[in-house]
Protein backbone atom coordinates (compact mmCIF):
# COMPACT_ATOMS: atom_id res chain seq x y z
CA UNK A 1 0.00 0.00 0.00
CA UNK A 2 1.57 3.35 -0.96
CA UNK A 3 2.43 5.62 1.88
CA UNK A 4 2.98 9.13 1.01
CA UNK A 5 4.32 10.09 4.33
CA UNK A 6 7.29 7.25 3.55
CA UNK A 7 7.68 8.16 -0.26
CA UNK A 8 8.13 12.01 1.09
CA UNK A 9 11.60 12.73 1.14
CA UNK A 10 13.12 16.15 2.24
CA UNK A 11 15.13 17.63 -0.95
CA UNK A 12 17.52 19.24 1.35
CA UNK A 13 19.98 18.20 4.10
CA UNK A 14 19.40 19.31 8.38
CA UNK A 15 22.64 21.49 7.36
CA UNK A 16 21.06 22.90 4.61
CA UNK A 17 17.85 23.48 6.32
CA UNK A 18 19.15 24.94 9.30
CA UNK A 19 20.90 27.58 7.09
CA UNK A 20 17.44 28.82 5.47
CA UNK A 21 15.86 28.83 8.33
CA UNK A 22 18.65 31.40 10.33
CA UNK A 23 18.54 33.59 7.35
CA UNK A 24 14.90 33.60 7.63
CA UNK A 25 15.22 34.74 10.78
CA UNK A 26 17.81 36.92 10.22
CA UNK A 27 15.55 38.81 7.37
CA UNK A 28 12.87 39.10 9.89
CA UNK A 29 14.98 40.68 13.35
CA UNK A 30 16.35 43.26 10.48
CA UNK A 31 12.82 44.14 9.21
CA UNK A 32 11.51 44.27 12.79
CA UNK A 33 14.55 46.97 13.53
CA UNK A 34 13.19 49.10 10.53
CA UNK A 35 9.84 49.10 11.90
CA UNK A 36 11.26 49.90 15.50
CA UNK A 37 13.79 52.77 13.53
CA UNK A 38 10.53 54.21 11.99
CA UNK A 39 8.92 54.00 15.33
CA UNK A 40 11.33 56.37 16.84
CA UNK A 41 11.83 58.75 13.92
CA UNK A 42 11.48 62.14 13.44
CA UNK A 43 10.06 62.04 17.21
CA UNK A 44 13.16 61.00 18.78
CA UNK A 45 15.27 63.09 16.57
CA UNK A 46 13.60 66.31 17.24
CA UNK A 47 13.65 64.77 21.68
CA UNK A 48 17.36 64.86 21.26
CA UNK A 49 18.07 67.61 19.46
CA UNK A 50 15.59 69.41 21.35
CA UNK A 51 14.76 71.26 19.00
CA UNK A 52 12.44 71.20 15.77
CA UNK A 53 13.35 72.63 12.34
CA UNK A 54 10.32 74.44 11.15
CA UNK A 55 10.45 75.11 7.37
CA UNK A 56 8.62 79.02 6.43
CA UNK A 57 8.47 80.85 4.25
CA UNK A 58 11.28 83.52 3.87
CA UNK A 59 9.30 86.40 4.43
CA UNK A 60 5.17 86.97 3.99
CA UNK A 61 3.59 89.39 6.08
CA UNK A 62 0.94 87.88 8.38
CA UNK A 63 2.72 84.26 7.94
CA UNK A 64 6.02 84.07 8.37
CA UNK A 65 8.69 86.91 9.00
CA UNK A 66 11.33 88.15 11.16
CA UNK A 67 11.01 91.48 13.06
CA UNK A 68 13.22 93.85 13.50
CA UNK A 69 14.92 91.60 16.10
CA UNK A 70 15.33 88.39 14.14
CA UNK A 71 12.74 87.19 15.93
CA UNK A 72 9.91 84.75 13.62
CA UNK A 73 6.18 86.16 13.99
CA UNK A 74 2.96 84.95 11.73
CA UNK A 75 0.17 82.54 11.32
CA UNK A 76 2.52 79.34 9.67
CA UNK A 77 5.30 80.17 12.47
CA UNK A 78 2.46 79.79 15.44
CA UNK A 79 1.58 76.03 14.57
CA UNK A 80 5.21 75.24 14.26
CA UNK A 81 5.52 76.98 17.85
CA UNK A 82 2.46 74.95 18.88
CA UNK A 83 4.17 71.65 17.34
CA UNK A 84 7.61 72.62 19.22
CA UNK A 85 5.22 73.37 22.70
CA UNK A 86 3.61 69.77 22.18
CA UNK A 87 6.67 68.16 21.56
CA UNK A 88 9.32 69.63 23.48
CA UNK A 89 7.25 71.43 26.57
CA UNK A 90 7.88 74.84 24.97
CA UNK A 91 7.07 77.31 21.56
CA UNK A 92 10.44 78.31 21.86
CA UNK A 93 12.29 75.50 20.86
CA UNK A 94 12.53 76.07 17.38
CA UNK A 95 14.52 76.67 14.78
CA UNK A 96 13.22 78.13 11.71
CA UNK A 97 13.93 77.03 8.14
CA UNK A 98 13.48 79.71 5.14
CA UNK A 99 12.66 78.06 2.16
CA UNK A 100 11.46 79.38 -1.17
CA UNK A 101 8.96 77.98 -3.12
CA UNK A 102 11.29 75.81 -5.06
CA UNK A 103 13.17 74.39 -2.66
CA UNK A 104 11.12 74.08 0.16
CA UNK A 105 9.95 70.12 -0.68
CA UNK A 106 13.43 69.37 -1.57
CA UNK A 107 14.38 70.66 1.88
CA UNK A 108 11.81 68.68 3.82
CA UNK A 109 12.55 65.48 1.85
CA UNK A 110 16.55 65.84 2.44
CA UNK A 111 15.89 66.28 6.10
CA UNK A 112 16.85 69.68 6.60
CA UNK A 113 13.66 70.20 8.99
CA UNK A 114 11.10 68.34 10.66
CA UNK A 115 7.87 69.45 9.74
CA UNK A 116 6.88 72.19 6.96
CA UNK A 117 4.37 75.29 7.63
CA UNK A 118 4.44 77.35 4.63
CA UNK A 119 1.15 78.69 3.23
CA UNK A 120 0.89 75.37 0.94
CA UNK A 121 -1.49 73.70 -0.91
CA UNK A 122 -2.55 69.90 -0.96
CA UNK A 123 -2.26 68.27 -4.20
CA UNK A 124 -2.60 64.99 -5.19
CA UNK A 125 0.98 65.15 -6.89
CA UNK A 126 2.46 66.56 -3.88
CA UNK A 127 1.13 63.88 -2.15
CA UNK A 128 1.69 60.93 -3.99
CA UNK A 129 4.90 61.74 -6.21
CA UNK A 130 6.54 64.27 -4.06
CA UNK A 131 6.07 61.83 -0.92
CA UNK A 132 4.71 64.30 1.54
CA UNK A 133 1.98 63.56 3.77
CA UNK A 134 -0.38 66.88 4.32
CA UNK A 135 -1.63 67.37 7.60
CA UNK A 136 -5.05 68.91 8.27
CA UNK A 137 -6.14 72.18 6.02
CA UNK A 138 -5.12 75.15 8.45
CA UNK A 139 -6.28 77.89 6.24
CA UNK A 140 -9.33 77.73 3.32
CA UNK A 141 -7.82 80.17 0.19
CA UNK A 142 -7.83 80.49 -3.25
CA UNK A 143 -5.93 82.12 -6.19
CA UNK A 144 -7.04 85.80 -7.04
CA UNK A 145 -5.41 89.07 -8.73
CA UNK A 146 -4.06 92.07 -7.21
CA UNK A 147 -3.78 95.28 -9.93
CA UNK A 148 -2.93 98.83 -9.74
CA UNK A 149 -6.44 101.09 -9.53
CA UNK A 150 -5.23 103.50 -12.21
CA UNK A 151 -5.12 100.25 -14.73
CA UNK A 152 -8.72 100.68 -14.52
CA UNK A 153 -9.60 97.00 -14.46
CA UNK A 154 -12.75 95.78 -12.33
CA UNK A 155 -12.60 92.06 -13.29
CA UNK A 156 -9.91 89.36 -14.03
CA UNK A 157 -11.67 88.31 -17.43
CA UNK A 158 -10.52 92.31 -18.55
CA UNK A 159 -7.21 90.76 -18.37
CA UNK A 160 -5.79 89.66 -21.61
CA UNK A 161 -2.47 90.58 -23.28
CA UNK A 162 -1.61 91.32 -19.50
CA UNK A 163 1.72 90.74 -17.62
CA UNK A 164 1.61 88.51 -15.03
CA UNK A 165 4.04 88.57 -11.83
CA UNK A 166 3.88 84.70 -11.13
CA UNK A 167 6.09 82.57 -8.46
CA UNK A 168 7.90 79.80 -10.14
CA UNK A 169 6.87 76.09 -8.43
CA UNK A 170 3.80 76.80 -7.48
CA UNK A 171 -0.18 75.88 -7.88
CA UNK A 172 -0.36 78.90 -9.06
CA UNK A 173 1.60 79.02 -12.00
CA UNK A 174 -0.52 76.08 -13.46
CA UNK A 175 -3.71 77.41 -12.15
CA UNK A 176 -3.00 80.56 -13.84
CA UNK A 177 -2.44 78.45 -17.09
CA UNK A 178 -5.39 77.05 -16.72
CA UNK A 179 -7.74 80.25 -16.00
CA UNK A 180 -6.41 82.14 -19.06
CA UNK A 181 -6.45 79.22 -21.47
CA UNK A 182 -10.37 78.42 -20.49
CA UNK A 183 -11.31 82.08 -20.60
CA UNK A 184 -9.48 81.90 -24.56
CA UNK A 185 -7.23 85.10 -23.37
CA UNK A 186 -3.18 85.33 -24.26
CA UNK A 187 -0.53 86.80 -21.39
CA UNK A 188 2.85 87.15 -20.74
CA UNK A 189 4.52 85.43 -17.59
CA UNK A 190 6.80 87.20 -15.32
CA UNK A 191 8.79 84.14 -13.45
CA UNK A 192 9.76 85.18 -9.85
CA UNK A 193 10.73 82.90 -7.05
CA UNK A 194 9.83 84.39 -3.87
CA UNK A 195 6.93 86.71 -2.74
CA UNK A 196 9.55 89.46 -2.41
CA UNK A 197 10.96 89.22 -5.73
CA UNK A 198 7.23 89.56 -7.04
CA UNK A 199 6.28 92.81 -4.80
CA UNK A 200 9.79 94.72 -6.21
CA UNK A 201 8.81 93.44 -9.89
CA UNK A 202 4.93 94.73 -9.41
CA UNK A 203 5.90 98.02 -7.89
CA UNK A 204 8.92 98.39 -10.34
CA UNK A 205 5.74 98.10 -13.17
CA UNK A 206 7.78 95.05 -14.87
CA UNK A 207 4.07 93.19 -14.45
CA UNK A 208 0.57 94.74 -14.87
CA UNK A 209 -0.91 92.43 -12.07
CA UNK A 210 0.19 89.83 -9.24
CA UNK A 211 -1.71 86.86 -9.00
CA UNK A 212 -1.04 83.84 -6.08
CA UNK A 213 -2.96 82.97 -2.89
CA UNK A 214 -5.98 85.75 -1.83
CA UNK A 215 -4.06 85.72 1.39
CA UNK A 216 -0.99 86.52 0.42
CA UNK A 217 -2.34 89.39 -1.66
CA UNK A 218 -3.55 90.93 0.73
CA UNK A 219 -0.18 90.51 2.92
CA UNK A 220 1.52 92.13 -0.32
CA UNK A 221 -0.90 94.52 -0.93
CA UNK A 222 -0.18 95.88 3.25
CA UNK A 223 3.25 95.73 2.36
CA UNK A 224 3.06 98.00 -0.45
CA UNK A 225 3.99 102.08 -0.35
CA UNK A 226 0.36 102.89 -0.76
CA UNK A 227 -2.12 99.97 -0.17
CA UNK A 228 -5.46 102.30 -1.44
CA UNK A 229 -3.66 102.45 -4.72
CA UNK A 230 -3.98 98.55 -5.37
CA UNK A 231 -7.43 96.21 -5.42
CA UNK A 232 -7.29 92.62 -5.45
CA UNK A 233 -10.10 91.40 -8.29
CA UNK A 234 -13.21 89.81 -7.39
CA UNK A 235 -12.34 86.11 -9.20
CA UNK A 236 -11.40 83.67 -6.95
CA UNK A 237 -10.07 81.01 -9.74
CA UNK A 238 -9.10 77.77 -7.99
CA UNK A 239 -9.44 76.13 -4.29
CA UNK A 240 -6.54 76.10 -2.40
CA UNK A 241 -6.18 74.18 1.48
CA UNK A 242 -3.39 75.10 2.83
CA UNK A 243 -2.03 73.49 5.83
CA UNK A 244 1.54 71.50 7.17
CA UNK A 245 3.43 68.85 5.52
CA UNK A 246 5.88 66.10 6.80
CA UNK A 247 7.63 63.30 4.78
CA UNK A 248 5.90 60.34 4.16
CA UNK A 249 7.41 57.33 6.27
CA UNK A 250 6.62 57.91 9.63
CA UNK A 251 3.25 57.63 10.70
CA UNK A 252 3.67 58.74 14.47
CA UNK A 253 6.05 61.97 13.39
CA UNK A 254 2.64 62.71 10.72
CA UNK A 255 0.14 61.85 13.63
CA UNK A 256 1.16 64.62 15.93
CA UNK A 257 1.35 67.32 13.51
CA UNK A 258 -1.80 66.21 12.57
CA UNK A 259 -3.41 66.25 16.33
CA UNK A 260 -1.38 69.15 17.66
CA UNK A 261 -3.83 71.13 14.44
CA UNK A 262 -6.56 69.46 15.46
CA UNK A 263 -6.05 70.63 18.93
CA UNK A 264 -5.72 74.14 17.57
CA UNK A 265 -9.12 74.31 16.10
CA UNK A 266 -11.40 72.03 18.77
CA UNK A 267 -9.69 74.36 21.54
CA UNK A 268 -11.95 77.21 19.65
CA UNK A 269 -14.72 75.20 19.52
CA UNK A 270 -14.30 74.65 22.84
CA UNK A 271 -13.81 77.70 24.64
CA UNK A 272 -10.32 76.64 25.43
CA UNK A 273 -7.81 80.02 25.35
CA UNK A 274 -4.12 80.87 26.28
CA UNK A 275 -5.12 82.68 29.30
CA UNK A 276 -7.49 79.58 31.05
CA UNK A 277 -6.44 76.70 29.33
CA UNK A 278 -3.60 75.93 32.60
CA UNK A 279 -6.63 76.66 35.49
CA UNK A 280 -8.72 74.55 33.26
CA UNK A 281 -6.17 71.77 33.82
CA UNK A 282 -5.44 71.54 37.26
CA UNK A 283 -8.61 69.25 37.96
CA UNK A 284 -11.16 67.30 36.21
CA UNK A 285 -14.54 69.03 35.28
CA UNK A 286 -17.59 67.85 34.17
CA UNK A 287 -16.93 67.20 30.32
CA UNK A 288 -15.14 64.25 29.14
CA UNK A 289 -13.96 65.80 25.96
CA UNK A 290 -12.62 68.77 27.65
CA UNK A 291 -10.67 66.03 29.99
CA UNK A 292 -9.35 64.52 27.49
CA UNK A 293 -8.20 67.34 25.76
CA UNK A 294 -6.65 68.58 28.59
CA UNK A 295 -4.93 65.12 29.63
CA UNK A 296 -6.83 65.09 33.22
CA UNK A 297 -9.00 62.30 31.57
CA UNK A 298 -7.76 59.06 29.55
CA UNK A 299 -4.47 58.74 27.86
CA UNK A 300 -4.10 60.66 24.64
CA UNK A 301 -0.77 62.13 25.20
CA UNK A 302 0.33 58.26 25.58
CA UNK A 303 -1.29 57.27 22.50
CA UNK A 304 1.15 60.20 20.65
CA UNK A 305 4.55 59.34 22.40
CA UNK A 306 3.71 62.56 24.28
CA UNK A 307 3.06 64.16 27.82
CA UNK A 308 -0.12 63.96 29.05
CA UNK A 309 -0.22 68.00 28.86
CA UNK A 310 0.83 68.02 24.56
CA UNK A 311 -2.31 69.90 24.51
CA UNK A 312 -2.15 72.31 27.15
CA UNK A 313 1.43 73.51 26.29
CA UNK A 314 0.60 73.60 22.50
CA UNK A 315 -2.60 76.15 23.71
CA UNK A 316 -0.23 77.78 26.54
CA UNK A 317 1.96 78.99 24.16
CA UNK A 318 0.07 79.91 21.16
CA UNK A 319 -3.99 80.13 21.73
CA UNK A 320 -6.39 78.14 20.19
CA UNK A 321 -6.90 78.42 16.15
CA UNK A 322 -9.04 82.02 16.20
CA UNK A 323 -6.26 83.79 18.60
CA UNK A 324 -3.74 82.56 15.92
CA UNK A 325 -5.94 84.00 13.48
CA UNK A 326 -6.85 86.96 14.91
CA UNK A 327 -3.13 88.10 15.88
CA UNK A 328 -1.64 87.75 12.70
CA UNK A 329 -4.44 88.07 9.81
CA UNK A 330 -7.47 89.39 11.28
CA UNK A 331 -9.73 92.53 10.85
CA UNK A 332 -7.35 94.97 13.54
CA UNK A 333 -3.91 93.37 11.75
CA UNK A 334 -2.48 94.90 8.22
CA UNK A 335 -3.73 92.40 6.01
CA UNK A 336 -7.55 92.76 7.53
CA UNK A 337 -8.66 89.20 6.23
CA UNK A 338 -12.18 88.31 7.54
CA UNK A 339 -12.84 84.64 8.90
CA UNK A 340 -14.78 83.27 5.99
CA UNK A 341 -14.46 79.90 5.54
CA UNK A 342 -12.06 79.78 8.35
CA UNK A 343 -14.31 80.09 11.17
CA UNK A 344 -15.45 77.22 13.03
CA UNK A 345 -18.07 75.05 11.72
CA UNK A 346 -20.08 76.37 14.67
CA UNK A 347 -20.44 80.09 13.33
CA UNK A 348 -20.97 79.34 9.75
CA UNK A 349 -17.47 78.17 8.19
CA UNK A 350 -15.87 75.23 7.31
CA UNK A 351 -13.24 74.65 9.75
CA UNK A 352 -13.53 71.32 11.33
CA UNK A 353 -11.80 68.76 13.57
CA UNK A 354 -11.52 65.62 13.83
CA UNK A 355 -12.27 64.29 18.11
CA UNK A 356 -9.80 63.69 20.56
CA UNK A 357 -10.92 60.86 21.76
Amino acid sequence: MFDPVLKFKIPYSKEVLGMRVTNFLVIIAVLFSFTVMADAGTLEDVKTRGKLNCIVSSGLAGFASPDEKGNWQGFDVDFCRAVAAAVLGSGDKVKFVPTTNKTRFTQLNAGEGDILFRNTTETLSRDADLKLTFLPVNYYDGQGFLIRKSLGVTSATQLAGASVCIQTGTTTELNLADYFRANKMEYEPVNTETNEESIVAYESKRCDVYTTDASALASTRAALKKPSDHVILPEIISKEPLGGAVRHGDDRWADIGKWVVNALIIAEEMGITQKNVKGLAKKSGNNPGMNRFLGTEGSMGEMLGLDKNWAVNAISAVGNYGEIFERHLGPKTPLALERGLNASWKAGGILYAAPIR
